[in-house]
């Protein structure tokens, strides 16, 4: 539905979702887009987010005065061994199901929500229930290819359901596709903005060579040991062709120095290492002509929204091995490169430079990624919350 059919009002809303980033921040984006599309028309909207005591979306519903109240909820364990599954930890866990689920029926029989939006992660689950419990209306938003596991649930009984990719459509059940919109996954409108004229100055970037393509290594805030590792066994070798900013964490920092220190100076000079990229990361990301990155689905939304070569080395351990799915959707499409099966510095190297090699092939890759790509899923994500309210 365009946006232009929906008439604004004053609007209540029910956030939950969390346990990870990957829930939190598309929650977060949305409730800001939400409430500057009401604002811009003279109306406000008021939030409570509902989540786990001292978690992730606490501490981000905190910092952007938004109002929080917790309610317990249950963890279920995965496992192949079905045997494992009724472990002690999951059956007392399973057991804050329905204290979880009474607490958030009173929470949503009090602040009477015109829709309750939820992304997803354990908490989730208790929320969504109750809101149908209650009559209101349940907005559920998948991140990833895959439905997680708290999505499955909550999409029987959910008034609409917000999926990231065509392909996870045929994985609703039958009574939700109907109502379905694929939207995208909402992405930071700050990472759209950068300059890639600002990206080495602003990191202080000075052996920058702009004559050579660039390179963003990144495993996440805290930094990916298989991920420095592997690069770090190929950085000459890379440093030969390319610009290199390397994102490595904070614990891995002192280490990878001392390995640098080790390199030609003219190589050294093009290899920037920093714990952590801050404010800088939209110029950053604008600079990069390739990035080598984890596979969640939040990075995906922003490298495909942005148009970005990639080399994906998925996280063997995310929850129902959504990073390989996620990674191997957008190679399928020849909207990247994947390490999908043993990641060494050899097949590092190997698909590395197959995009450095090949300009116009990499100008290809990215272009494919940018079909895959949703700036506006915000928005998108946005009317669908809008209408749910309606009714």
């Amino acid at each position: 539905m365009n946006s232009d059919d929906l008439p604004l009002r004053d609007l209540r809303l029910i956030v939950t979702g969390g346990g990870t980033g990957g829930h939190t921040y598309p929650a977060l984006t949305t409730v800001r887009a939400l409430r500057d599309r009401l604002e811009a028309a003279g109306h406000t909207l008021d939030v409570l987010w509902v989540g786990t005591e001292d978690s992730l979306e606490s501490r981000v519903a905190a910092d952007h005065g938004i109002a929080f109240a917790p309610v317990a909820t249950g963890k279920i364990r995965r496992s192949k061994n079905p045997l494992k599954l009724a472990s002690p930890e999951n059956i007392r866990d399973m057991a804050n199901v329905p204290i979880g689920v009474a607490q958030a029926r009173s929470l949503v029989s009090d602040f009477r929500p015109d829709a309750v939006l939820a992304t997803g992660g354990y908490v989730a689950v208790p929320v969504g229930l109750a809101a149908k419990l209650c009559g209101r209306p349940l907005v559920v938003h998948e991140q990833t290819v895959r439905l997680g596991l708290a999505n499955k649930v909550l999409a029987r009984v959910a008034a609409r359901v917000a999926v990231s990719s065509p392909s996870t459509l045929a994985l609703l059940p039958d009574g939700a596709r109907d109502s379905a919109a694929v939207t995208g996954n909402p992405v930071r409108p700050e990472v759209l903005t950068g300059q890639a004229d600002l990206g080495a100055k602003g990191l202080g970037f000075d052996g920058h060579d702009p004559s050579l393509p660039t390179v963003y290594v990144t495993g996440g805030a805290q930094g990916s040991a298989q991920i420095n590792g592997t690069v770090r066994a190929v950085l000459p070798w890379l440093l030969a062709r390319a610009n290199v900013v390397h994102q490595c964490g904070a614990a891995n920092l002192e280490a990878l120095r001392g390995h640098a220190a080790e390199l030609p100076a003219d190589l050294a000079a093009r290899y920037h290492l920093t714990a952590f990229v801050g404010p800088e990361l939209p110029d950053v990301l604008a600079l990069a002509d390739v990035v080598i990155s984890r596979s969640g689905a939040g990075t995906i939304a922003e490298l495909t929204a942005l148009g970005k070569a990639a080399v994906f080395v998925p996280l063997a351990s995310s929850a129902g091995d959504e990073q390989r799915h996620n990674a191997r959707h957008l190679q399928d499409s020849g909207a990247a490169v994947a390490l999908l099966e043993e990641v060494t510095p050899d097949h590092l190297r190997t698909a590395v430079d197959s995009l450095l090699s090949d300009p116009q092939g990499r100008e290809q890759i990215a272009e494919r990624a940018r079909e895959h790509g949703r700036p506006d899923a915000a928005e998108r994500l946005v009317d669908v919350v809008l209408s749910a309210a309606r009714g």
